[in-house]
């Protein structure tokens, strides 16, 4: 086998003496792996597909209609002929009492929160906002901008500080732990990974490969220790016998029955 196969398989990157190295061990390893989790993978498959064909849609099917009779019939039944009256009812007390309630809660609320705005809190405000404008020109200003000083610098230079401390952190971070990291991914980690990856598709395949030729002998062998036996069993003996029993016993039986 030579390289530019292996450059045609590896879709990341050209291959190193480390993608070399390692490249037939994995696989050999992953195939050993792989291999028994796709049969039992395929066996039960097979068994999930049988088991849904012959007894879970029949039973399926069954429980349906079982359902449609027991279950939905009575209650379309109760809900047009009670629950629809009951609600009709209900609509209309809760209609009645609803009003009720408006009523009252405007006679309790909303008439004297009127009359508090209207003859309280309407004349406070007309006549107190002149010395509330003269208390926040001459003292709430002042102080606001001296307080917006103090926080500026403040604010600044907490802002120096946080940015160095940041910059020097960023440097030690970038040196001691990104730079080292980022090299054992680039010529480690990603080549291990990449080959682990491909190995594990190849050896995927493989025993699919392998499950379905087993499958497929499987199933010859039950054709012929099984299925062949017993179709001729049925052909030979089974079929005649069963031709006989219903002319010479079930016909006259059935007829001696009838005119009796």
């Amino acid at each position: 086998m030579d390289d530019s196969k292996h450059q045609a398989l590896d879709r990341y990157a050209p291959d190193t003496a480390l993608t070399r190295l390692i490249r037939i061990p994995v696989r050999i390893v992953v195939l050993v792996v792989v291999l028994p989790v796709r049969m039992v993978w395929d066996l039960l498959s097979a068994a999930w597909h049988a088991f849904d064909r012959v007894l879970l849609r029949p039973l399926g099917r069954g429980l349906a209609r079982l359902a449609d009779t027991l279950v939905l019939t009575p209650p379309a039944w109760l809900y047009a002929n009670v629950l629809t009256p009951l609600g009709h009812g209900a609509a209309w007390l809760l209609g009645k009492v609803g009003q009720g309630v408006a009523r009252l809660f405007t006679t309790l609320v909303v008439a004297p929160a009127v009359a508090l705005w209207q003859y309280v809190l309407v004349p406070v405000a007309r006549y107190g906002v002149v010395p509330l404008v003269w208390l926040y020109g001459a003292v709430l200003t002042p102080v606001g901008r001296g307080a917006a000083w103090v926080f500026g610098k403040a604010r600044q230079g907490a802002a120096r500080f946080l940015g160095g401390l940041w910059t020097a952190v960023t440097w030690l971070v970038t040196t001691l732990l990104v730079a080292p990291a980022s090299w054992l991914y680039r010529h480690l980690l990603a080549p291990v990974g990449r080959e682990i990856a491909a190995a594990v598709e190849v050896a995927w395949r493989i025993a699919g490969y392998f499950s379905r030729a087993v499958g497929r002998g499987i199933a010859w062998l039950a054709r012929h220790l099984i299925g062949v036996p017993v179709a001729w069993a049925y052909r030979t003996v089974g079929a005649p016998v069963g031709h006989f029993v219903r002319d010479a016993l079930w016909a006259p039986a059935r007829r001696a029955a009838a005119e009796a």
